[in-house]
């Protein structure tokens, strides 16, 4: 039962920065997930897929895992790479690609 200390990226669909400062605690999955067959539902006997804890800060989501004798693994965050452009930069004279309509 090992669980995962990360911190999430933001989806595709956001251009904010909202839900993503937090830190998450998940545990890894122990069984694989089953298609139930009559139905066709995705289920699990692993409850513990199910506990979602959420800290401010690393070190407070290190400190609960250790303090509750839970083995970890910290994933380190990941910056956007992207650069940064305004508006205006559509329409520079010097781009690299031109613009077109």
């Amino acid at each position: 039962m090992v669980a995962r200390i990360y911190r999430p990226a933001r989806t595709a669909m956001q251009s904010g920065k909202a839900q993503s400062r937090e830190w998450l605690l998940v545990y890894e999955p122990e069984v694989a997930k089953r298609v139930e067959p009559l139905m066709g539902y995705t289920s699990s006997s692993d409850m513990n897929s199910q506990i979602r804890l959420s800290f401010d800060t690393r070190d407070l989501a290190i400190d609960y895992a250790e303090r509750n004798q839970i083995p970890y693994r910290v994933e380190e965050a990941q910056e956007a790479t992207r650069r940064k452009m305004s508006y205006s930069e559509n329409f520079k004279y010097d781009r690299r690609q031109p613009w077109t309509h």
